[in-house]
């Protein structure tokens, strides 16, 4: 088939037009995804920068072990129960010591906390006392006469429990159970008496301990 010169000028014509429409989408196409780009950007910067995304703190603290001193308060040894538990929720038992402890006598007790996965060990002792409205030590005994008295205070004036006075009544047997509460409820009914039950909170540890008093 021949084309006359204004046929072939005409073909020419159009294939310059549809190339040009190609380019043209090409680059309408292209900052199209530029720009969705950009916008996916801005709105992943929004939302981590979104002031309404919670914020975690004063996580539960990690405790491998547990130290819980007795110095008679009219001079003696000290009786030292102690935790340990180094490898957590893993296959070795914990190592615990056991106490006796003497027949009507007053101790002043210091509970101690490491975090001996960390090298040194890290102490938890101060950043309990540093978050203290944010923990609670409580202590439960089926020692018959055997009762515990908190000594620290926190800011508002609820009690902590690293530092304390523990005193034994007459001779015999049971146990005594060392807690550290997460955030309880430290107004809640009793639990300013180290009671507890209503304290809610999540457990950081807790310890029970074989005594004898004799």
């Amino acid at each position: 088939m021949f084309y006359s010169s204004l046929q072939l000028y005409c073909v020419k014509a159009i294939q310059i037009n549809i190339n040009k429409y190609r380019t043209m989408k090409f680059f309408q196409t292209k900052s199209l995804i530029l720009k969705l780009t950009f916008i996916s950007l801005l709105a992943v910067m929004s939302c981590s920068d979104d002031p309404d995304d919670p914020v975690i703190e004063n996580e539960e603290e990690v405790i491998t072990t547990l130290t819980y001193t007795l110095t008679p308060a009219e001079g003696g040894s000290a009786v030292v129960l102690n935790y340990v538990d180094l490898d957590g929720d893993g296959p070795n038992e914990p190592t615990i010591t056991n106490g006796t402890l003497s027949a009507e006598t007053i101790y002043t007790g210091a509970v101690t906390l490491l975090n001996e996965t960390e090298s040194p060990a890290e102490s938890v002792t101060e950043e309990v006392a540093e978050e203290d409205k944010d923990h609670q030590i409580f202590f439960e005994t089926t020692v018959s006469g055997l009762t515990v008295e908190y000594t620290d205070f926190d800011g508002d004036g609820n009690p902590v429990g690293l530092a304390n006075i523990l005193t034994t009544g007459s001779a015999g047997s049971g146990n005594l159970t060392v807690t550290l509460k997460h955030e309880p409820d430290k107004s809640a009914s009793g639990v300013s008496d180290g009671d507890m039950t209503n304290a809610g909170g999540e457990t950081d540890i807790s310890v029970t301990w074989v005594i004898t008093v004799e």
